[in-house]
């Protein structure tokens, strides 16, 4: 077990102390008036950690604190990971990103899109051409989730027994079933919609690499990166260490809720949102990123899949508000912002909310956990807790706001 650790003085990695001081006092008030049972930030500079701040709870019943060797689920961060999981295998020519995702899972052999009415009225038509893999890693496939409420084809979703993306009691391959069944929402390639698609892609990995998932992300990314703490599941040696999960109760305050993962191997393998790891580890996996595939000597990726991975790749450089026309994903945050393999990346720090550099990249979970790493400033930031908010919040554009007001170069 290994555990983050300040490595650095603030002003030697061109931070103001003060300025961190003042963040860690705004999210410490949070936790005083019971919005966050806890939480853990860390910045850091070329690799090394200049601040590193844990403060509140990981168990408010139990009375236990956050600490350092933390374990936290960090569900939709797990998206990076799987789609760095798909170019090792692009990168050994075993997968190509523009495969038909049927030439790997035959139930995608014949997709069909949303064409009208809803449901036992919806109409479909074929669609024009097959989802390839790229569209998987860019959410640009005519998947959907369930839990949207914003078009007949989430509706399909739910009666199929997706609103929380998987059927019960299913394994990934029987879910990929399921999802095959439906009818996209569009063409594939032509909007943008966050969506299952991680589910699919982490199915790929199997198929492709003739091994469950969680074997694959242990044996070629954990492993090798030392991310020792890092899986789809947890040990009965871990459990004392994994923060409770929390919900925010109608009317203010938070209360436990369940959360994933659970102990022990699930069925159910998600490359969507299944990973459960330490601030440590996740350190590990951004400054690899950031050092274009490489850490401690490993390298995993080459410097290019890198930078595919986190340029845009939306038609026209368009940003995730333009390209994704559906109400979910209309709204000011994403103005300036575009999308590469599985995280966002700002292509126009002009427009964006909160003050942000050119290129920065990174992603966030439903539990209000957040990562981005910004090469121009040799800078990679987290910040974790587990509370899955009611509505939307201001955790992350005052992060941002603040991490950017520490910058002294």
């Amino acid at each position: 077990m290994a555990q983050l650790r300040q490595e650095a003085d603030p002003g030697e990695a061109g931070l103001d102390a003060r300025a961190l001081g003042r963040l860690d006092r705004h999210f410490a008030a949070l936790v005083d008036e019971g919005r966050l049972p806890g939480f853990l930030v860390s910045v850091a500079r070329g690799g090394r950690v200049a601040h590193l701040t844990t403060h509140g709870l990981r168990d408010v019943a139990a009375g236990l604190p956050v600490e350092p060797d933390t374990l936290w689920r960090f569900y939709s961060m797990t998206k990076p990971v799987t789609a760095v999981a798909a170019l090792l295998l692009i990168e050994e020519g075993r997968l190509s990103l523009d495969d038909p995702v049927a030439d790997h899972l035959p139930a995608f052999a014949e997709p069909r899109v949303y064409a009208g009415g809803s449901g036992d009225e919806v109409r479909t038509r074929p669609a024009a051409g097959p989802i390839l893999v790229r569209h998987l890693l860019t959410h640009t496939s005519g998947l959907t989730f369930g839990f949207y409420h914003a078009h007949p084809v989430d509706a399909l979703y739910r009666a199929a027994g997706l609103e929380s993306s998987v059927p019960p009691g299913a394994d990934l391959a029987e879910t990929i079933e399921v999802y095959a069944s439906l009818p996209l929402q569009f063409e594939p390639g032509t909007e943008w919609n966050y969506s299952v698609a991680s589910n699919v892609l982490g199915r790929v990995i199997e198929v492709v690499s003739g091994q469950p998932l969680d074997v694959f992300l242990a044996e070629r990314i954990f492993t090798p990166l030392g991310m020792a703490d890092a899986g789809l599941y947890i040990t009965d040696e871990q459990a004392p260490r994994l923060s409770e999960m929390y919900g925010e109760k109608e009317g203010g305050g938070i209360e436990p809720i369940p959360g994933l993962p659970l102990r022990g191997r699930p069925r159910f393998l998600s490359g969507s949102g299944g990973m459960v790891a330490s601030a440590h580890d996740y350190h590990r996996f951004m400054e690899m990123l950031r050092r274009r595939g490489e850490l401690d000597g490993v390298r995993l990726l080459t410097p290019g899949s890198v930078e595919l991975m986190t340029r845009n790749h939306l038609p026209g450089d368009a940003d995730l508000r333009a390209f994704g026309s559906r109400p979910a994903h209309d709204e000011p945050g994403n103005d300036g912002v575009g999308f590469g393999f599985n995280c966002s990346v700002v292509i126009d720090p002009s427009r964006t909310l909160v003050p942000s550099g050119l290129g920065a990249y990174g992603w966030s979970g439903v539990a209000t956990t957040t990562f981005w790493v910004d090469p121009g400033r040799d800078l990679t930031v987290q910040f974790l807790t587990q509370v899955r908010p009611r509505t939307s919040h201001t955790i992350f554009k005052d992060l941002k706001r603040m991490v950017h007001e520490a910058l002294t170069d």
